[in-house]
């Protein structure tokens, strides 16, 4: 084992408490645990270097391999095929839905429908590893990450949030993103000007823009893929090692204040200390007069390669310039290249002798920044020269994507031959779920288009593509080129509405409303069935909003889709959307009642037909809440969920979750929603980053978590007021209401209720009422009570269902006294019992109760309050309990304080495998389901076997019954 430096080779020194790390982190593999980590540096820090000497301590290991190319990050799974590509032969072992999914992405099959879902491919690569990783263990290796292709980045990301048990070390060298240098120019900025099909097309760029920093004006920069990864991060040389690491670099003798200040202004970094002493004269090392600003570190360290590429002959600095313009490295491919550009292999030889390169079966430059500095310093007619020599030397049929972007940065000027490829690649790209490189093929057939009626077409296409891989400001870029060209009307419309769903993308309500219903009626006469769903979005942009909406009348957009929602009828009977667009207007201008029976009717026509996840989706979880209809929302969310998990399209995943979520919340299934939001936050934290915590919150409030409570209300607000996202306030002073009901601060809590219920917004407002009647009955605010028990009584008739009903009842119940009062406690108690509300059942328990004890009834309270207490205790639904315990010692019962170790609590991830592992799922289909693997899987059940002191699954059902009583 390397543990003192003087073992290291110069690169590596002073670097061995890291490689330790590293070497620990194998050690752990070995032992049947997985490591993860990111090693984040700026550029020439060593993290190369660090990967080269883990791979080579790494004995035993399947080691595999990629490396993120600039020139590469347009080509959809690039990366991700080429670290699998050793790991293939165990295809066949993956389940059809995974094999298929990676086979279309990695272009293996071909694929006429739907794209895969990326997280089906994120789920794949996961199988893929760790089925070759049961035969030995597996080191995966991927160095400049950030130059990864986004999808292969996104996919990686989610592999190692979920790697555990398996024998798997997945290790990322990765650019710290505040060292990277400014994004370079890219194709031409459409804000300013249009492309003259009749001029040149400016020069080709020097590398695309890094994906980890984004530019200065980006409305809203895109997570980090890696984020929440393990990290070692790499600062620069401490002094000594430092001075050692120069004195190999010099040509001479080393004058003391110029070796100080050379290391203080490279800040110890390696690379810079070797390339600066070497470049050196020896005045310059000697006394330092003519040593000049360091200046830049990143730019600095490529003029010296390019110092030394500058001494060479001129058929030797194209050679290497062909280099840098193939991201692959291939070989075989730069040498029909050279031919075709006349030059021969002994040219690469010389190349290779000043050691800017290695030659292998792969050509490498010895450093990223070569590569960038050879690419950047070349005349524009030479990139253009070795790019046209790549094309020519690329297979059309093997490799169409790659020769048609080297065609395409050979171009001189708009050429509808090479856009037209670039458009067969954007559809290749598509079918196997880049959407992203398929965004970036479009984007580039735009500039090549030389007519302006089809340039402006494809603009439109490429920003919709833009829009769709979350690329904001390059989709209003593109909507620039396609509105100044010559669209039809239609076209001009689909403009405008781009423009309102960025805005609401962006900021989530606000302005948004207004700018969707503009659009809507511009479609309405153009294209029906688009004017109907940007009216459906213009609506739910509006249900977000909430009482934040912009306009001068709040209640135009309902209006307004009110009167499209009535025109003119093209089939009977109404299609579901017609129907949902007919309810929510009506009931954002009517009202509850008269919506009501729309809604009914909608939903049931949409529950009738197969369940897909599509854009209403989430519209018709709305509706089922607002109605009060538990079983539909049920029946929708967890659907919805079962699809999204086995088709594998996790990108809708965390909002299905959510809704679901949410709905055990209600229902008292508080671990189980905890599972399953930390689920979602497993699948993409950058979604969950992007999301306001609304589900969260509501679990804090019903656990009676005042701290947690507090702290996520205030984020709710803040983000509320920054979005314009008024649905937000409103929800958070619902939690807060239930929060004081729970804990007895009845004052607080009724103020809270108000608040919402005055706010008159869907779902939230109508459910407020019922804690505001509850509220304000306890806090002598009789008035208040009766009105909003009254309002409740009106849902109620309107919904129908046993949970409205029930509710009402309770309401009634809470205002009312005699006979009446206890009658509607046992209605209110019979009907909610019969619904998937148990903690609503529950509290009209706790609440009937309450009314027994103050009636002088001890013995019936006794009898109602142990009920309530050992249900809501068992629910998890703490300061209910609470409240249920203090009246019980009022009547004169005795009450033990419910304990539990914490070291024997399961955990919600641990909870949800017990589950499925009791319910007879096997390891396999558990990891299937929760997106782990089986050996993870495994390991947890052990800890779940350890804490509930049993040894087999048999076990696991009478265990899980006994650990929820006893919590």
């Amino acid at each position: 084992m390397i543990g003192v430096t003087m073992h290291l080779a110069p690169p590596l020194l002073g670097r061995a408490d890291e490689l330790e790390i590293l070497r620990r982190l194998i050690a752990d593999v070995r032992n049947g645990r997985s490591g993860v980590v990111v090693v984040r540096g700026e550029p020439g820090i060593g993290k190369t270097e660090l990967l080269r000497a883990l791979v080579a301590g790494a004995a035993g290991f399947r080691v595999c391999r990629a490396t993120g190319v600039e020139s590469e990050m347009e080509l959809a799974y690039a990366g991700l095929h080429q670290l699998c590509a050793p790991l293939l032969g165990w295809l066949g072992s993956l389940a059809e839905p995974q094999r298929r999914g990676l086979s279309v992405a990695f272009g293996l099959e071909s694929h006429d429908g739907d794209a895969p879902d990326q997280f089906l491919v994120a789920l794949a690569a996961l199988g893929l590893m760790a089925e070759a990783s049961e035969e030995q263990p597996l080191l995966c290796v991927v160095d400049d990450a950030q130059w990864l292709d986004q999808a292969s980045a996104q996919v990686l990301g989610f592999v190692g949030r979920r790697l555990l048990a398996e024998s798997i070390a997945l290790v990322f060298a990765d650019r710290t993103p505040e060292a990277l240098p400014d994004p370079p120019k890219t194709l031409p900025d459409p804000l300013k000007a249009l492309p003259d099909p009749l001029k040149a097309l400016p020069d080709p760029p020097e590398a695309p823009p890094d994906p980890l920093k984004a530019p200065p004006d980006t409305p809203k920069a895109r997570p980090d893929p890696l984020a929440g990864l393990p990290e070692l991060r790499l600062g620069g040389l401490g002094a000594a090692a430092a001075r050692t690491l120069l004195a190999t670099a010099g040509a001479g003798p080393l004058d003391e204040r110029v070796r100080a200040r050379i290391i203080e202004e490279t800040g110890g970094n390696p690379l810079a200390l070797l390339e600066l002493g070497r470049g050196l004269g020896v005045g310059e090392l000697a006394g330092g007069f003519a040593l000049p600003d360091v200046g830049d570190l990143p730019r600095r360290i490529e003029d010296q390669y390019l110092e030394r590429l500058g001494a060479l002959p001129a058929e030797a600095r194209q050679m290497v310039l062909l280099v840098a313009a193939d991201p692959v490295g291939d070989l075989a491919l730069i040498l029909r290249a050279a031919e075709g550009l006349g030059l021969n292999i002994g040219v690469l030889e010389v190349a290779a002798e000043t050691g800017l390169l290695d030659v292998g079966p792969n050509v490498r430059f010895r450093h990223p920044l070569v590569r960038s500095a050879v690419y950047r310093a070349a005349a524009a007619a030479d990139r253009r020269a070795v790019h046209d020599a790549l094309a020519a030397a690329t297979d059309p049929l093997s490799d169409p994507d790659r020769r048609a972007w080297h065609r395409a940065h050979a171009a001189a000027g708009p050429d509808e031959a090479v856009a037209g490829e670039l458009i067969s690649s954007a559809g290749r790209a598509l079918r196997r779920g880049g959407i992203a490189a398929s965004a970036a093929f479009w984007e580039r057939a735009v500039a090549l288009t030389p007519d302006a009626a089809e340039r402006a077409a494809r603009a439109l296409t490429a920003a919709e593509a833009k829009y769709a891989a979350g690329d904001f400001l390059a989709a209003q870029a593109l909507l620039v080129t396609a509105e100044v060209g010559p669209l039809p009307e239609l076209g001009q419309a689909r403009i405008q509405r781009m423009r309102a769903q960025i805005a609401f993308a962006l900021r989530r309500g606000a302005d948004a409303p207004p700018l969707l219903l503009r659009a809507a009626q511009r479609l309405q006469d153009l294209d029906h069935e688009l004017a109907r769903r940007t009216y459906i979005e213009a609506m739910v942009a509006a249900i977000y909003a909430g009482r934040l909406v912009r306009g001068a009348d709040p209640a135009e957009v309902p209006r307004a889709a009110r009167l499209a929602a009535y025109g003119p009828e093209e089939a009977h009977p109404l299609p579901h959307a017609q129907l949902l667009l007919r309810g929510l207007a009506v009931r954002l201008t009517d009202g509850y009642r008269a919506a009501a029976p729309l809604l009914k009717e909608a939903l049931a026509r949409y529950r009738a037909q197969p369940l897909e996840l599509d854009w209403l989706s989430a519209s018709y979880n709305i509706v089922a809440m607002d109605l009060w209809d538990d079983e539909a929302w049920f029946e929708l969310a967890d659907g919805q969920v079962r699809l999204a998990r086995t088709s594998g399209t996790l990108s809708w995943l965390p909002f299905g979750l959510d809704y679901l979520a949410e709905l055990y919340i209600q229902a008292g299934e508080l671990s189980q929603a905890a599972a399953l939001l930390a689920e979602g936050e497993r699948i993409d934290p950058g979604i969950r980053a992007a999301t306001l915590p609304y589900v969260s919150l509501l679990l804090a409030a019903w656990r009676g978590d005042a701290p947690a409570a507090d702290e996520l209300a205030r984020a709710l607000a803040r983000g509320a007021v920054d979005r314009g996202e008024g649905a937000a306030l409103t929800y958070a002073d619902y939690a807060t209401a239930i929060l004081g009901n729970g804990l007895g601060h009845y004052e607080l809590a009724a103020d809270a209720a108000q608040r919402a219920s005055a706010a008159e917004e869907i779902v939230i407002s109508p459910w407020a009422l019922y804690e505001l009647t509850e509220a304000a009955a306890r806090s002598n605010q009789h008035e208040r009570a009766a009105e909003a028990a009254d309002r409740l009584a009106e849902i109620a008739e309107a919904s129908g269902t046993r949970w409205a009903r029930g509710a009402a009842a309770r309401s009634r119940a809470l205002v009312a006294s005699g006979p009446a009062a206890e009658e509607a406690y046992r209605e209110a108690i019979e009907l909610l019992e019969q619904t998937r509300m148990a903690t609503h059942a529950a509290r009209a328990r706790l609440s009937y109760g309450e009314w027994l004890r103050r009636q002088n009834r001890r013995v019936d309270a006794r009898s109602q309050l142990r009920l309530a207490f050992d249900a809501l205790g068992a629910l998890d639904v703490q300061a209910f309990a609470e409240r249920a315990r203090r009246e019980l010692l009022a009547t004169g019962e005795k009450v033990r304080t419910r304990h539990q170790d914490p070291g024997a609590e399961l955990t919600p991830q641990e909870r949800e495998i017990a589950r499925l592992a009791r319910d007879g799922q096997t390891n396999a289909e558990i990891g299937t389901q929760l997106f782990i693997g089986a050996r993870t899987v495994e390991w947890h059940l052990r800890k779940v076997f350890t804490k509930l002191d049993i040894g087999s699954r048999r076990e696991l059902d009478d265990a899980l019954r006994r650990h929820e009583v006893s919590r």
